[in-house]
């Protein structure tokens, strides 16, 4: 299986020179890292060339490097079915360069490639409906970035008075927060933690 991918990947790369830029097999998938502005020719390529015929796509996602000038890897998993190969592409961007949509070519990739743009701030050019999928109207920042804060920027409740519900800046009093930096579950009294110090669990 490692050698078919080992030539499969020869021949896109041999086949699109100026795209690929590297292929390697790992864990029994070929693995492409490809330029961000030859993604559209690159997945068309995929799913047309017969010695690919990558028909299925399973995920498109993002993946953050805020220390990086080009902080984002778009990351996109195809499925050849009918000769049971997998290929995974990745490719480059920064927050202003948007990647070309592959929703023609795939109408699925048209959610994830929303999904990436929800959670990330990735852009797509020529998307169909380029808005957020998973988080509400109006929210702010990107989730998944790493430089999100894990407390988020405005928390929700129902307001009873008002019957609706409202949006307030987080607000964490530091009196009522009580870390424990020893555990990793944060101050969280498991089963037989008693134990722990009167010497019984030691051989």
């Amino acid at each position: 299986m490692s050698q078919s991918l080992e030539d499969l990947g020869a021949h896109i790369a041999a086949s699109m020179t100026s795209a690929i830029e590297a292929h390697e097999v790992a864990f029994g998938e070929l693995n492409l890292t490809a330029r961000a502005d030859q993604i559209y020719a690159v997945i068309k390529f995929l799913r047309d060339d017969p010695r690919c015929k990558f028909t299925s796509m399973i995920d498109i996602c993002g993946v953050d490097y805020p220390e990086r000038a080009k902080r984002f890897d778009v990351v996109y998993h195809l499925l050849s079915m009918q000769l049971n190969h997998r290929v995974r592409i990745r490719i480059a961007t920064d927050e202003q360069t948007p990647v070309a949509s592959v929703a023609t070519i795939y109408p699925c990739a048209d959610w994830f490639e929303r999904e990436a743009f929800d959670m990330y701030g990735i852009l797509f050019s020529n998307h169909p409906d380029l808005r957020r999928i998973l988080t509400d109207y109006g929210f702010e920042g990107y989730p998944l970035r790493k430089d999100f804060p894990l407390s988020g920027h405005v928390e929700v409740r129902y307001d009873s008075e008002q019957q609706r519900v409202v949006y307030e800046p987080v607000k964490l009093a530091q009196a009522f927060r009580n870390f424990d930096f020893l555990s990793p579950w944060e101050g969280m009294t498991l089963p037989g933690d008693e134990k722990a110090g009167d010497g019984r669990n030691k051989p």
